[in-house]
């Protein structure tokens, strides 16, 4: 099955980790997608640096796809957040457990929701950038926001366990693959899960996701690379290459 590599958080805030990531990537001849997030927690604004907007034009002008990442990534931050029909427990599981806070799309109503993606993609519009998909932060989104999607002709969204072809409505199973550095016990159980699930590549499509926190530590930078000349050979470079 064909394997879809993405760097997500990409911003200025984490300039020379996402180079890391391009370097690592470019050692097996891959191009993986950019996730761009706008404005990281509100202090790394894309429209502040119109360097790094030039970096990325020219990373797409190579062949990297470049998908909307949220607006700030960070839940909370400069808008309402309310969800009817999210439980106090579900909050608590996206925002404590799933991630650190993380889960921007979550949590928004609607109107929040339209407003971050027509702003975030103005902003990358505004970088010069053509968007290729949206993935919402720590893949948490509801349902509702789908059709929101399609509607922006923003084809290509993911989340933990498929992946949505939101202008012809379909979806499918997808395998990902990614490590969680936060405490200790998600750094070892992160990295077992890759290994274990390696398998799942013959039954699934597979994404491989690195985040900036993976460039910390030469462990995780080490599982990077493993991962990645496990995944060579079957790399695809534009993620609605998982439907074929």
């Amino acid at each position: 099955m064909p394997v879809h590599l993405s760097i997500h958080d990409v911003s200025p805030a984490f300039e020379a980790e996402v180079d890391a990531a391009l370097r690592a990537c470019d050692a097996i001849g891959a191009k993986p997608a950019l996730l761009v997030v706008p404005n990281f927690h509100g202090r790394a604004s894309l429209a502040d640096h119109p360097k790094y907007g030039a970096r990325l034009r020219e990373l797409q002008a190579r062949g990297h796809e470049i998908f909307l990442h949220g607006f700030f990534h960070k839940s909370g931050i400069g808008g309402e957040v309310a969800r009817s029909d999210a439980s106090g427990f579900q909050r608590f599981f996206r925002q404590k457990i799933v991630s650190a806070g993380e889960a921007e799309f979550a949590d928004v109503s609607r109107e929040e929701a339209a407003k971050r993606l027509d702003e975030g993609a103005k902003m990358l519009e505004d970088a010069g950038l053509r968007i290729d998909g949206f993935v919402a932060p720590a893949w948490s989104m509801p349902k509702w926001l789908l059709p929101m999607l399609a509607e922006r002709r923003l084809a290509f969204t993911e989340d933990h366990t498929r992946i949505y072809d939101t202008t012809r409505d379909r979806s499918r199973p997808s395998l990902v693959l990614n490590f969680a550095s936060r405490t200790p016990s998600r750094l070892f159980s992160s990295m077992a899960f890759a290994r274990l699930a390696r398998p799942g590549r013959r039954i699934f499509p597979t994404r491989i996701a690195i985040h900036p926190a993976d460039m910390h530590v030469e462990l995780l930078r080490h599982e990077v690379r493993s991962l990645l000349a496990w995944a060579n050979g079957d790399v695809v470079s534009r993620a609605s290459d998982l439907f074929s």
